[in-house]
């Protein structure tokens, strides 16, 4: 069996997402609250790279409030940790001499996960939606992936936490996984013969 190109989102998947607790705390306001008060727009925005990091920050809430994007990264900095197991996945897939890389909708912030996790020494950041210009569920998001490496869409394995995302993969060819937690992952892979157990 030819060995498949290994493709993880990151938010929820591999590390921590922020907006759901340490964000909230930033702002002193509850999740719900804050999911209402910004601007989902400027979000989507960002994460296609179609606007800079203080474009984002001036545009975070939908009153037009400042937000200051030194202590916001500093924020995030400190919320950013490997989720429970993934790392010892990802030295483990490694060691292997899988290829692996990123397909995550996420803005430029990827480079302080990466200044902080050094999630580099595992996979490359590649597929990033501020990088591809295109976010998940979009059939493009993956198919540039067929298109930058060549590789056919049943040579992937994808792994996301949101159904949605992995629903639009396996509608384009690609072999995915809605992740539970790491245990789950390793064993879809040896489900799938990708390793062995």
């Amino acid at each position: 069996m030819k060995r498949p190109l290994l493709l993880f989102d990151v938010m929820g998947t591999l590390v921590t997402e922020p907006f759901l607790e340490a964000m909230p705390r930033f702002f002193q306001m509850s999740l719900e609250q804050l999911r209402a008060e910004v601007d989902p727009t400027a979000w989507i925005e960002f994460e296609k790279g179609r606007i800079d990091e203080q474009q984002f920050c001036d545009q975070f809430f939908r009153d037009g409030r400042s937000v200051d994007p030194q202590k916001l990264r500093q924020c995030l900095h400190d919320a950013y940790d490997w989720l429970d197991g993934m790392q010892a996945l990802m030295v483990e897939l490694h060691g292997l001499g899988f290829q692996i890389h990123a397909l995550s909708n996420y803005p430029i912030w990827f480079e302080i996960i990466e200044d902080k996790l050094k999630l580099s020494r595992y996979l490359d950041w590649t597929f990033v939606s501020c990088k591809t210009g295109f976010r998940k569920p979009d059939p493009e998001s993956y198919r540039v992936v067929e298109r930058e490496l060549q590789i056919p869409m049943n040579e992937c394995f994808f792994v996301d936490d949101r159904l949605g995302n992995v629903e639009a993969a396996r509608a384009v060819g690609m072999d995915s996984v809605l992740i539970d937690d790491h245990h789950g992952v390793r064993e879809e892979l040896v489900r799938r013969s990708i390793i062995i157990a």
